[in-house]
């Protein structure tokens, strides 16, 4: 069973990159404005991460395996809609639509782990979780170019949203006999307030970060975000409530409050700073060095590798340093990312670096990202009972997905503060060598977080249980 839900970590990143490499042949095909080129982005995007702990919720009080194939299906129809819109605003609304049903059924797999495996199984599970949310991540941007240049039955761009159909099918005629089904005991009612206050609160804050910087940080774009902190503080308050009534809030707040979650969820947060990387070492090496699409593209693989193999080396690494690996992940990352502005600023202007050694440097980067994404999940969902392991599981990728909103945000936002208004090749490396320094640090502060919190569960006075190590 476990082998089906992992189609639930692999399919949501999948369709996040995959669209990428499509948006000049959708643009050119249906006319769409560049505002509707960006919202067949964000609006997978934004929706995504605000409904990820209501998929995770519903797991929990409605069966795993019966809410993930109810949002693979959805999954599935709205992949359709996408295949076959006819205008752009069609395919926003079915990109919408995958959001959704890509938020209820991802969390289901993270959640199983918790709730399924014995202790001594959950690092190796917690590996092939990791590897496949890593190649769907990797291989997403080249299945899209290769699918598009294949033009298989003249569909062009469509193929890559209708490719999803007979890998749902599949799933659903080999996975429905095997459901076993895993949920909270006692469940309730959904917190029906909660899910739309989680989304509102999630929505004023992601989309602006997506949309603002690409569109000049309009007005309602600030609005948006100075609204959020206010929202949070609502939804806050209506869940505390809640669960003093003895109802079943969304998140719950006891939960929450298990010593050092708050530090994991930090850690979640600042662990994909890495996320304005892909996009801004994509503009360094077309428009700084003058690679072609598919060079860019084949220079991401060594870090897939790593990314690649990272998770599946997990078990064998935990036995050597235990709580510590998700630190020493985080930690390889940083000097992977001081390397790589080493390099830049080392190599001419417009020359391409070493290939060898920037091969070598992406590969370390990518390995210390593949060895702690499953020490960091293991690390979070670790901190709850089985029985809130959805909740906590959809709070953990929510928090990752806002952690890439701000990321582009916020990191793309000093890339384009230091290139200013030139775009020469010296320019575009001295920004990109701030960028990278920026996430390097958050990298950082993500190790030393770590660190402190794997010296707590080695202390088992100070009231943490080990049980993520």
């Amino acid at each position: 069973m476990f082998i089906i839900l992992l189609v639930g970590a692999f399919l949501p990143p999948l369709d996040f990159f995959i669209v990428n490499v499509a948006l000049p042949s959708i643009q050119g095909d249906l006319g769409a404005s560049s505002s509707a080129e960006q919202l067949v982005i964000s609006s997978y995007a934004a929706l995504y991460a605000g409904t990820l702990t209501t998929g995770g919720r519903l797991g929990d009080l409605y069966g795993r395996g019966r809410v993930f194939f109810i949002g693979l299906i959805g999954f599935a129809a709205a992949s359709v809609i996408c295949g076959f819109a006819g205008s752009p605003w069609s395919l926003v609304a079915g990109r919408a639509l995958q959001g959704v049903t890509a938020a209820v059924m991802a969390p289901q797999a993270l959640a199983s782990v918790h709730a399924i495996f014995p202790e001594r199984e959950k690092p190796l599970a917690l590996g092939i979780y990791g590897a496949v949310f890593g190649l769907a991540s990797v291989i997403g941007q080249a299945l899209g170019g290769i699918l598009i240049s294949l033009n298989l039955l003249g569909l062009g761009w469509r193929a890559i949203f209708l490719v999803n159909l007979p890998v749902a099918a599949l799933v659903v005629v080999l996975g429905i006999p095997l459901l076993k089904d895993t949920r909270a005991r006692n469940a309730s009612r959904l917190d029906l307030v909660g899910v739309a206050l989680s989304i509102a609160t999630l929505g004023a804050l992601i989309l602006p970060l997506i949309e603002g910087r690409e569109a000049g940080w309009p007005l309602w774009s600030r609005l948006s975000l100075a609204a959020s902190p206010g929202l949070a503080l609502v939804f806050w308050r209506h869940e505390t409530h809640l669960a003093r009534a003895g109802g079943a809030p969304l998140l719950d707040p006891d939960a929450l409050r298990a010593p050092g979650l708050g530090r994991a969820l930090l850690i979640a947060l600042l662990f994909y700073a890495i996320g304005a990387f892909f996009l801004l070492f994509s503009v360094y090496l077309q428009d700084a060095l003058h690679a072609t699409a598919l060079g860019a593209g084949l220079t991401f693989l060594p870090f897939g590798a790593g990314f690649l193999l990272g998770p599946l080396s997990t078990p064998a690494f935990r036995r050597l340093v235990g709580a510590y690996l998700n630190p020493i992940g985080l930690g390889l990352e940083t000097v992977g990312f001081l390397a790589l502005a080493w390099l830049i600023a080392v190599t001419p202007a417009g020359v391409t670096p070493t290939p060898v050694l920037l091969a070598v440097i992406l590969f370390a980067i990518g390995f210390g990202q593949g060895l702690g994404l499953p020490s960091l999940m293991r690390m979070v969902t670790g901190r709850v009972t089985p029985a809130l392991s959805g909740m906590i599981a959809g709070a953990v990728s929510s928090t990752l997905q806002v952690g890439t909103a701000l990321s582009v945000a916020i990191v793309g936002g000093v890339f384009y503060s230091v290139l200013g208004p030139r775009h020469d090749p010296g320019a575009i490396a001295q920004a990109f060598i701030a960028a990278l320094l920026c996430i390097a640090a958050c990298l950082g502060v993500g190790a030393a977080l770590g660190t402190s919190l794997a010296r707590d569960s080695a202390t088992p006075s100070r009231g943490i249980k080990p049980t993520w190590r």
